[in-house]
């Protein structure tokens, strides 16, 4: 019995392996045939086995680093002014919204994208909130609802730093519930995002994605820069430890959450410079794809005009 099951889990694994090396061949090729970022990160659906990605690749983009900081500063000004149509959308009547997602193990940079990414936006509509371990107050309800309470306004840009998927990660990988429990979670994410979408919020879930290595390299870097250990935490060393669980655990959210409505964008993330210069691409393409426009003044402007002229 325990060879029969050994066998079929490493029969699962082959499987899901080939599914996996299948599906970036044809993000490769899907990318290669478009001008779109987005198109070079979505995370085609089906099994993935995080282990075959390169976390230093670049997908979408053939040149250097400093090519790509100067293509992010240039894009900055177009961020800018699509984020504030959505503001002001907001600001008189619209509903919608969007929600940026960040998902990651500890130093793959989630905090380092709110800085250089959202950073680039006016702070004014942005809200951004980071989920960790749920208060006593946030168990006593359905993993959902502190989730539900951080949703951003119409016209705000929300960004998640952690979010529900620590439901089926963080809960899975440390036993924290039975798996008849965060199991279900899945399919409660999905029909969430769907009714979220369907509300008018544009949902955009990253992934970043960086190696073992690097993330060892990070950490050291933090306990060596009296500036940067305050970042430290020693239970980071034993989160390690458990670094197979939790790209098992992360590889079912992303194959099992990865909906049409609401797509996993995978992004490589040891080379922070790739990182923010593909999530900056990102959202200028999601902005874009929403059409936004400058509201129409709902009064004559021209009497305004004279208004203002004839006032002390």
């Amino acid at each position: 019995m325990v060879k029969t099951r050994a066998a079929a889990q490493a029969a699962t694994k082959a499987e899901v392996a080939k599914a996996t090396k299948a599906k970036l061949a044809d993000r490769a090729e899907r990318a290669s045939d478009s001008s779109r970022v987005t198109d070079a990160l979505r995370l085609p659906q089906g099994p993935v086995d995080l282990g075959l990605v390169d976390a230093r690749g670049t997908p979408g983009f053939d040149g250097k680093k400093p090519d790509a900081e100067r293509e992010r500063a240039d894009l900055a000004g177009r961020l800018g002014d699509l984020q504030e149509r959505l503001f002001a959308e907001g600001r008189t009547g619209g509903t919608r919204s969007l929600l940026l997602v960040l998902q990651g193990m500890d130093t793959s940079g989630k905090g380092g994208t709110v800085r250089h990414v959202i950073g680039q936006m006016d702070p004014q509509g942005c809200a951004i909130r980071s989920f960790r371990a749920p208060t006593e107050q946030e168990r006593k309800h359905d993993f959902l609802w502190r989730i539900k309470r951080a949703l951003p306004a119409p016209g705000l840009v929300g960004v998640f730093d952690r979010s529900h998927y620590e439901d089926v990660v963080v809960v899975r990988v440390h036993d924290l519930a039975p798996e008849a429990t965060w199991s279900r979670r899945y399919e409660a994410i999905n029909r969430f995002e769907s009714q979220l979408v369907g509300s008018g919020t544009v949902v955009v879930k990253c992934f970043l994605h960086i190696s073992r290595g690097v993330s060892r390299d990070r950490l050291l870097a933090r306990l060596d820069d009296p500036t940067k250990r305050w970042k430290y935490r020693p239970g980071d060393v034993d989160e390690r430890a458990r670094w197979d669980d939790y790209m098992a655990a992360y590889g079912d959210a992303l194959a099992r959450c990865n909906t049409d409505v609401a797509p996993w964008h995978l992004v490589p993330a040891d080379r922070k410079w790739y990182r923010n210069w593909a999530i900056t691409h990102l959202l200028v393409e999601r902005f874009e794809a929403m059409a936004l426009t400058w509201p129409v003044a709902d009064f004559d402007v021209e009497a305004e005009r004279e208004r203002v002229l004839a006032s002390p």
